[in-house]
């Protein structure tokens, strides 16, 4: 998704950096075997007298349903935090204060690669999202890379670095 630079009114200063959702590749399994089981009922057509054409509903239904969650969950990084609004009928929006990422991850399996897709992955010191995984994401290196920046940014504005305490009685270390 390519970058868009307006202001968010909801906080002072903050900026929409990147705006994006999951590929409906990730679901290439989910997907290939919701076409077997259409396969499937095509060919028992004439052995069941047209009775398994009803039972195309069932791959059909299950390919839509899927389809459609992977489209309403979006994902927006700002210059403060990162959002996730997911749902159908029910929204639900997560909001990720950015000074509370910890470390984060890039992951490019081959075939993802090829797409241009890769795997974000965040681990935070935020009680209701300690993991945050976003899922074959165009340009994931463009973001990963927006979202260091962001993090660095972050916490030096809100002058807060992150604690890292040892539980097993070892030393106690700053990370920045």
């Amino acid at each position: 998704m390519p970058t868009d630079d307006r202001v968010n009114p909801s906080a002072p200063g903050e900026t929409t950096l990147w705006k994006g959702h999951s590929s409906q590749w990730v679901h290439f399994w989910f997907y290939f075997f919701c076409i077997l089981l259409a396969i499937g009922c095509l060919v028992a057509f004439p052995f069941t007298g047209g009775l398994s054409l009803a039972g195309l509903v069932v791959p059909l239904g299950l390919w839509i349903a899927r389809w459609w969650v992977t489209k309403a969950t979006h994902y927006e990084l700002t210059t403060q935090r990162l959002r996730k609004t997911s749902g159908i009928l029910n929204r639900r929006l997560d909001e990720l204060e950015l000074y509370r990422v910890k470390d984060y991850s890039l992951e490019q399996p081959f075939v993802l690669r090829m797409l241009g897709l890769g795997n974000l992955s965040l681990i935070t010191s935020d009680a209701s999202t300690p993991e945050l995984d976003l899922k074959a994401i165009a340009g994931a290196e463009d973001v990963r890379e927006k979202l260091r920046h962001a993090v660095q940014s972050e916490r030096d504005r809100k002058r807060v670095r992150e604690l890292d305490v040892d539980s097993s009685g070892g030393t106690d270390s700053i990370s920045g």
